[in-house]
């Protein structure tokens, strides 16, 4: 038989229940740190490929410009080869990829004289970059090739 007098128990919270609390407020205080640490890890991740991207264009453009044929390419015909291979593979979060490419080469380009090809990209980022950039100024991309007339 239940007696309705005698007074209630009040349970007592148990461990569980008095932190759970605390861990969605420690969730809440290291979430935006975690978001910004993986932003940053992708930005630079990006920024890498791009430096590769532009090292190849750079390599192309001179491997194409020194190669034995007659005629030799002419300046403005090596600078389209890196423009090209620029535009087909630098990710630039749909922005113009427009590098700054410049040719260096001996007045008449004969047997064992170089030809230097200098690839430049101003990299503007995803997320934590363009942060960056406002603190420190633009992040510039270099690549410079240097190879021999064939």
């Amino acid at each position: 038989m239940q007696c309705d007098n005698l007074p209630t128990r009040h349970r007592q919270p148990t461990k569980r229940t008095r932190h759970a609390g605390g861990a969605v407020v420690e969730f809440a205080l290291i979430l935006p740190v975690f978001l910004i640490v993986i932003m940053g890890i992708v930005d630079f991740s990006l920024a890498l490929y791009d430096q590769a991207i532009i090292t190849n264009a750079s390599r192309e453009a001179a491997r194409a410009g020194i190669v034995l044929k007659a005629p030799k390419l002419t300046t403005t015909q090596i600078k389209a080869v890196a423009v090209n291979y620029c535009q087909n593979y630098l990710i630039s979060m749909g922005a113009a990829a427009t590098p700054t490419i410049s040719v260096t080469q001996a007045a008449s380009p004969v047997f064992a004289t170089p030809l230097t090809v200098t690839v430049s990209y101003s990299y503007t980022g995803l997320a934590v970059a363009p942060f960056l950039t406002a603190l420190t100024g633009p992040l510039v991309l270099s690549a410079t090739s240097v190879m021999n007339n064939e």
